[in-house]
């Protein structure tokens, strides 16, 4: 019971700083975001000249799940296109740069590089497929109510304060939930119980491997070493590939807040995505 409730504090601290800090910082440069230019470059350019500037956004963007909500909400307030916002939302947790060294480091190039162009592609069929089928029409209302940035190119410091506490308001339940079921399951289901029941190559390990991620709330910089433990316990690649990026795109903290801001259809839809994302992507791994 001590580690669930070191777990809760730990992780809801985490998020909150996260979130807050990332919110703020995106709302004092409101004024120095060319978002007129990115919008119209995002409807003149083609779709996937599009998807790419989005991939790239995300390489350079070292946020866990969570943090990427504030950079989506403010993406969508601008009308910037759904399915490039979705490709974003897609990628931003399970690609960065940094974390990319640390995998090259521990489980080599083509272990990288494959789940790179992986992640890439399958985010980028997800993003466009999810608005081809008018998912487009499950955001809330809380994206476009009341919503305006300053046009000036200064720091505005009490614009900042006063858009972050109204997003805050809004989601911060959600991420207070969200904390506390992910800090009771982490605390429950310990890696040497995964190791144990997940080693072997049978096939059917890769989508319970997914499934059993979700839940758990493991940031890629925790599940790169964490991999390596599982791997030199006997798990095989695919499964741990499918825990980790199903961990790191669809933690149950995220799916809460995104839950504060779109529609439990769209919700739905996200998770289902992040567990054949997942597994896809294990199987792939078997051919390595």
């Amino acid at each position: 019971m001590e580690e669930v409730v070191h777990s809760f504090f730990s992780i809801a601290l985490e998020l909150t700083l996260l979130f807050v800090g990332v919110s703020f910082a995106i709302n004092l440069l409101q004024g120095f975001i060319p978002y007129k230019r990115m919008e119209e470059l995002l409807d003149k350019s083609h779709p996937l000249v599009s998807a790419g500037i989005a991939i790239g956004f995300a390489f350079v963007t070292p946020f866990c799940s969570c943090s990427t909500i504030p950079i989506v909400v403010n993406l969508l307030r601008n009308r910037v296109r759904f399915s490039i916002v979705m490709i974003f939302l897609f990628a931003s947790p399970v690609l960065d740069l940094t974390i990319l060294t640390l995998m090259t480091a521990i489980l080599g190039w083509k272990v990288s590089l494959t789940y790179s162009i992986v992640t890439i592609v399958l985010s980028t069929i997800i993003g466009f497929s999810l608005s081809a089928l008018g998912f487009r029409d499950q955001l809330k209302n809380v994206l476009v109510e009341n919503f305006s940035y300053p046009e000036t190119k200064k720091l505005n410091i009490r614009y900042a304060f006063s858009e972050t506490w109204t997003l805050m308001r809004t989601v911060y339940p959600f991420l207070l939930i969200g904390a506390g079921i992910g800090s009771i399951i982490h605390g429950s289901i310990p890696s040497e119980w995964i190791s144990t029941y997940m080693g072997g190559e049978n096939w059917w390990l890769v989508p319970i491997a997914a499934i059993i991620g979700i839940p758990l709330y493991i940031r890629l910089a925790t599940m790169i070493p964490l991999s390596q433990i599982l791997i030199a316990k006997g798990m095989a690649l695919g499964p741990v590939m499918a825990l980790m990026i199903a961990s790191a795109g669809a933690s149950l903290p995220e799916v809460t807040l995104l839950h504060s801001i779109f529609k439990r259809k769209l919700v739905f839809a996200f998770v289902t995505s992040v567990l054949m994302m997942s597994t896809i992507s294990g199987f792939l791994f078997y051919l390595i």
